[in-house]
């Protein structure tokens, strides 16, 4: 069951890709939202419990080397699956559009199924192609369907790639951001292959589940490709950009689903590492000061796009926090966050999509205020996501952030107090400053007096599914965090790693 969840979308995915040219952009987006449908459902279906491996598959690959094709669904790893067939839905719906390109949708559908093969691959050779297989067609998708800039005209889900003549089309300014992403993220995937070879040769196996290294330096570079992925600070540089230039579902899918690759990953490698209280200071205080540093700079944002992308960066540092601390509380704090950012930022670029379809920009100066009068759904849209990403109790923010500050208080048995609590100092200030900057941004938006622009006009019926479906998300993560917060005990941890 879980070898067809990844099969059909892939394969469904390369599909339309080849044949874009005679499928049309409704379809094509129609069609996606089938395939990760299924997926979804069979991801559902394939749980057998907590304290066991689900769905389990294990045969031989590369015998040489020792890697075998295993896959399976662990408590740590089935709500960031479901999370990401949940949002590759939303994204293909989205895309049900005359003008889309079958090409991206099957880029969409590609991205989503390497992430989770990611998610469920219990081998760390399979880990690690999955991981890089996702990366390449993200360039695609930024390269030549990102826009030459975060504020320039025009819808920007369908432009870019090939045009209708199959003639190739791309902006020195999304192929530029495209690149640096893949810099980055590909310098990081280095360091993290060297760190899964130490770590393989002292287990003297590849199975996730067995892994077993004294390496100082194994648990250094795994975390350090990791942390570019997350991103921590400073290794967050990429991130601005890429948002800023890609298309709205490319930014989903990084801030939704890509960033998760990497706390992911810092859960299950790094910290199942025996050096791990080595380098978990070090990520506490990175991700504590990553707050901070990404609410100021999310303080001084006109563009919408990237301010969401900053507070990401803000929002991975609660996660960062959480994992750190090596407690119970941690590691439920790091999953519930995790979930919760995908679903809430997911919601976010969806919105600032919309306005920039209507408006041509993504600057909130350009779009002017006065949204509940001019678009008020869609601006309702837009302020329950912004008080969730800000961690209003009673939606889905609130228990991640809350988890992550109960850990970094409670210190536990791998950082010191002085670290622990430096870090719950620094994330509640962030706290404060999260509230400050997404304040403004609802006034500079959502109230005001209205300024009426021929581009008003409210919501589409994709675009009421999408939002409708991630705030019914938001809203029940937030009233019922039970489901994922009672998968974490410590038979679960003994399972996990």
């Amino acid at each position: 069951m879980i070898v067809t969840a990844l099969a059909v979308p892939f394969a469904v995915g390369l599909l339309l890709m080849v044949l874009r040219r005679f499928v049309a952009g409704p379809v094509a987006g129609i069609v996606g939202a089938v395939a990760m449908t299924v997926s979804l459902v069979l991801l559902g279906l394939v749980w057998e419990g907590r304290d066991v491996v689900s769905g389990e598959v294990d045969e031989a690959w590369i015998e040489p080397l020792g890697a075998r094709l295993h896959l399976g669904v662990t408590a740590l790893s089935w709500p960031f699956l479901l999370m990401t067939a949940f949002v590759g839905v939303l994204c293909c719906v989205w895309l049900v559009a005359a003008d889309t390109s079958p090409g991206l949708v099957g880029l969409v559908l590609v991205i989503s199924a390497s992430s989770m093969g990611v998610f469920s691959s219990l081998d760390l050779l399979l880990f690690f192609v999955f991981f890089e297989l996702a990366l390449i067609p993200m360039w695609f998708v930024i390269a030549w369907w990102g826009s030459s800039s975060s504020s320039s005209s025009g819808a920007d889900s369908t432009r870019g790639g090939f045009t209708n003549g199959g003639r190739f089309a791309a902006t020195d300014g999304a192929r530029s951001a495209a690149t640096k992403f893949l810099l980055f993220t590909v310098t990081g995937s280095a360091l993290l292959l060297v760190g899964i070879v130490v770590v393989a040769l002292d287990s003297g196996s590849l199975e996730i589940l067995g892994m077993r290294s004294t390496s100082l330096a194994a648990v250094v570079l795994i975390c350090l490709g990791f942390a570019v992925k997350t991103p921590v600070v400073p290794l967050h540089t990429w991130l601005p950009d890429a948002h800023g230039k890609a298309p709205t579902v490319g930014s989903v899918l990084l801030a939704a689903v890509f960033l998760k690759l990497g706390t992911y990953g810092l859960i299950l490698l790094g910290t199942s590492l025996a050096r791990f209280e080595d380098v978990a200071p070090y990520l506490a205080l990175g991700g504590a000061v990553g707050i901070v540093w990404a609410a100021l700079a999310c303080y001084g944002q006109d563009d919408l796009k990237r301010l969401i992308a900053y507070s990401s960066v803000g929002h991975m540092g609660f996660v960062v926090i959480a994992l750190s601390t090596g407690t119970g509380a941690g590691l439920a704090g790091a999953v519930f966050g995790s979930v919760a950012h995908g679903v809430i930022t997911a919601m976010l670029f969806f919105a600032a999509g919309s306005l920039k379809d209507r408006f041509g920009t993504a600057s909130m100066a350009a779009i002017g205020r006065g949204l509940y009068g001019r678009t008020p759904w869609l601006s309702v849209a837009f302020v329950l996501a912004a008080v969730a990403s800000l961690g209003l109790p009673g939606l889905a923010g609130f228990w991640g952030e809350l988890l992550a500050l109960r850990a970094a208080y409670e210190v536990g048995d791998v950082l010191t107090q002085p670290v622990a609590w430096t870090a719950l100092g620094l994330a509640l200030l962030g706290v404060a400053l999260t509230t400050a900057y997404l304040v403004r941004a609802i006034r500079l938006l959502a109230q005001g007096e209205p300024v009426p622009a021929d581009a008003d006009r409210d919501l589409a019926v994709r675009e009421s599914v999408v939002l409708g479906a991630l705030a019914i998300a938001v809203v029940v993560l937030g009233l019922w965090p039970a489901p994922i917060l009672d998968l974490y005990d410590s038979a679960v941890v003994a399972v996990t790693g």
